[in-house]
């Protein structure tokens, strides 16, 4: 089925509100405290089971809106890791300290022996789980991924290329941050047709060489990514 960037119209709303005042027969319309009570538990059912669906769409179902939660979990159900992973210390800088526990003098340790681990930044979770659940779900054709594009990053600042030779380019009109490069480069997350290699370009670095191309003596090219 061919991706089509939903316009908030398209979008289903949830009515998550219950009138419980319906369940009133008409025979107690002047019960003034059968009907006290249903407005109490209608209240009730106002400020916590809406409010408890509205923010699970917001925080959980919503990878658009998601908070760290609702992205841990889709991180589980999409497999797709969101930290980035540093390695120990090299061999010829050994961690040290004083004692078995390497300790320093306020109890902790100078350096980890198991490298460290730090979160990506939250729009780059969000951004990356939807490139992930996109890249499952549609076919990877050039137009089909471009719609995508403009729907994620804005008409015009993405949009892929076929080199006709099994393989493509996805091209950024912006420059791209460090949590990106870590993405395109550590994770499998570009949609694509099986068996095409996916590669990427800043637009915004200049390359040079000679001619149009850029072409350096061995008529490759000296700086285009």
């Amino acid at each position: 089925m061919a991706f089509t960037a939903p316009a908030t119209a398209d979008i289903q709303e949830f009515d998550f509100s219950v009138d419980l005042l319906r369940a009133l027969l008409w025979q107690y319309d002047a019960a003034a405290n059968l009907q006290a009570l249903l407005a109490a538990k209608k209240a009730w059912y106002d400020a916590n089971q809406t409010a408890f669906w509205e923010g699970w769409i917001r925080d959980v179902f919503d990878l658009r809106t998601a908070d760290e939660f609702g992205l841990a979990v889709w991180s589980i159900i999409l497999d797709l890791p969101l930290f980035v992973s540093s390695p120990p210390s090299p061999e010829d800088k050994p961690t040290w300290g004083f004692g078995s526990n390497n300790a320093n003098f306020g109890n902790g340790n100078f350096s980890s022996k198991s490298g460290s681990t730090n979160d990506l930044p939250l729009e780059t979770k969000r951004l990356a789980l939807r490139m992930r659940y996109f890249q499952l779900t549609s076919s990877g054709c050039v137009p089909e991924v471009n719609r995508f594009l403009s729907y994620l990053f804005g008409p015009g600042e993405a949009y892929l290329v076929d080199t006709h030779q099994m393989a493509q380019i996805y091209v950024f009109n912006f420059p791209l941050t460090w949590d990106l490069k870590y993405l395109f480069d550590n994770f499998d997350i570009f949609p694509r047709p099986a068996g095409v290699e996916s590669s990427y370009r800043d637009a915004t670095v200049n390359s040079w060489g000679f001619g149009a191309n850029n072409a350096n003596f061995g008529n490759g090219n000296f700086g285009a990514n």
